[in-house]
């Protein structure tokens, strides 16, 4: 830690001691990144820049950022390809369930933008997940394509 600056000394030249102090110490030899170039140096700036650092570092979407009624939007979009992994119609209802208590929670307080946002139809969602259960069981897997044959002189 480093010492208190005395009173009757400048800002300027304490720092500038301590600064010095460190080098003589090498407390700044071998430190990571040391030699390469700063990252992004070249780039325009964006104000935005620590946020997207943070969402790179933590592995998270953009979608985190969206207030709740556009995030409740855009899960409802998503639903069919949400539930089309499902493999029972119980959890298809879960599913849809879970969401439409957001979406009720979200009209007794709503916050953020005023985005229309109402409760999906559990059953409608049910008969579109069956429907494409139904065209994926009918529709025959592609046989493998045969590769024609070549005769030796045609290489």
């Amino acid at each position: 830690m480093a010492e208190r600056k005395p009173p009757w000394v400048s800002f300027e030249s304490w720092v500038d001691k301590q600064i010095r102090q460190a080098q003589e110490r090498g407390a700044f030899d071998n430190l990571p990144g040391a030699g390469k170039p700063l990252p992004g140096l070249n780039k325009p700036y964006d104000e935005m820049w620590w946020i997207r650092e943070k969402l790179r570092r933590e592995g998270l979407s953009a979608d985190v950022l969206l207030p709740e009624p556009v995030k409740l939007r855009k899960e409802i979009d998503r639903l069919p390809e949400t539930v089309r992994a499902l493999p029972t119609e119980r959890l298809v209802r879960d599913a849809v369930r879970e969401l439409n208590r957001r979406i009720a929670a979200w009209l007794r307080a709503p916050s953020g933008p005023r985005v229309h946002v109402a409760p999906v139809d559990a059953d409608e969602v049910v008969a579109r997940w069956r429907e494409s259960r139904r065209r994926s069981a009918a529709e025959p897997e592609a046989p493998p394509r045969e590769q024609p044959r070549r005769r030796w002189w045609r290489r």
